[in-house]
């Protein structure tokens, strides 16, 4: 495994541990989401250039705009939280009361 592979895979187990972990806020989870998806996306445009070929360049735009997306309603999931309970930890969440 070369050390860009290794730096890359690191970076993404990093973000998945971090995420399985630090269950304290929704924030945080977030941004363990955040960097497991920038992890992904630099590891697919590294890929697509070592192939050197155009059908795997749209991969990396696709993943940033899908990444955009999942930030965009996480954020927003995180302001009606913080509304509706006054905080953004995750203990205080209760699935089953409206």
């Amino acid at each position: 495994m070369t050390p860009v592979h290794f730096s890359f895979s690191s970076a993404f187990i990093l973000g998945l541990m971090g995420l399985a972990f630090n269950r304290m806020h929704l924030l945080s989870a977030l941004l363990c989401l955040e960097g497991m998806m920038l992890s992904l996306f630099i590891a697919l445009a590294l890929w697509a250039l070592q192939f050197e070929s155009t059908g795997f360049s749209t991969a990396p735009v696709l993943l940033l705009a899908f990444s955009a997306c999942e930030a965009s309603a996480g954020l927003s999931l995180l302001v009606a939280t913080a509304r509706t309970h006054g905080t953004d930890h995750l203990q205080s969440l209760n699935l089953l009361q409206c």
